[in-house]
């Protein structure tokens, strides 16, 4: 299971059992760790510290911390905290997401670039009055354009890139260079019914379709907006989702790491609606 490190996990819909219990699940198959999202639930923060809590070895990441949320200091302190309570097992992931959700938090929209300039830094400068962790939290941007990348490669451990096609993970490595890590997060989908699967995966896409930022991405990889105006075409779908047999997936998240992918983040698309998580999926790339 090298290729895979992790997993993404919507966690919000979990009690707080459903997840402690999902954590150690995870954890007793081997994953190094879960990435969670900032989403309008739980505060990520306090979600990251219940789970590592609830674990011995589970890495916590943000995946990603949402940077319109709360400013460079309170995350600071926050990643900080973490890092010198649970040594080693926290990670910090952070993003600008959309304009969509700027504006839901009442904050005016400011370039990504300038953005995730202005707040790495305000992260490098903060002074926090606590002892220092033995070991620095690893900080990742979630990049897609060759700007943010480039801002990856200078002032960040890594990137983290979400439904994009090998191809881009080729270029993400490119700009990133041999040092910086590059986490690819996949949508995976355990089913050899190519209906049922594309099914499956558009279902999973369907929030994303919307996006335009989304859009530009793709269409620099030779997509245009037929493949996304009205649906996910089979061909988009094919190029960003990992669906078929244990095999099938496994050679979609190998053609990541050939083109550059340090690890890849699983996110489990499960082919049987109002089932949960799918374990068979989780089970089959752990084994």
């Amino acid at each position: 299971m090298s290729e895979v490190k992790g997993i993404l996990s919507f966690v919000d819909g979990m009690s707080a059992e459903e997840l402690r219990d999902y954590a150690r699940r995870v954890e007793a198959l081997g994953y190094g760790n879960i990435w969670i999202p900032d989403l309008f639930g739980r505060d990520i923060f306090l979600t990251a510290a219940y789970v590592l809590e609830n674990t011995s070895s589970l890495g916590v990441a943000t995946g990603i911390a949402h940077v319109y949320t709360r400013d460079a200091i309170a995350t600071a302190q926050a990643a900080r905290t973490l890092a010198e309570f649970y040594p080693g097992r926290f990670v910090l992931g952070l993003g600008v997401s959309h304009p969509q959700a700027a504006e839901a938090r009442g904050h005016a929209w400011v370039p990504p670039l300038r953005k995730l300039r202005g707040y790495l830094a305000g992260i490098a400068a903060a002074k926090i009055r606590s002892p220092a962790p033995a070991q620095a939290p690893p900080v990742f941007i979630a990049a897609h354009g060759p700007k943010l990348l480039a801002l990856a490669a200078e002032s960040a451990d890594g990137a983290n890139t979400y439904l994009m096609p090998p191809e881009h993970t080729r270029r993400a490595r490119e700009i990133l260079g041999p040092e910086k890590s590059l986490n690819v997060v996949l949508p995976c989908c355990l089913c050899d019914d190519p209906e049922r699967a594309r099914r499956t995966a558009r279902r999973g896409l369907a929030i994303y379709l919307g996006l335009p930022a989304y859009h530009r991405q793709w269409v620099r990889w030779g997509f245009d907006e037929g493949d996304f105006a009205a649906g996910a075409s089979d061909r988009l779908v094919d190029r960003l989702v990992a669906w078929g047999d244990a095999a099938a997936v496994r050679r979609t998240i190998a053609a990541h790491i050939e083109a550059g992918a340090s690890a890849v983040e699983v996110v489990p698309y499960n082919p049987h609606p109002g089932s949960g998580i799918d374990w068979a999926l989780l089970e089959a790339l752990a084994a």
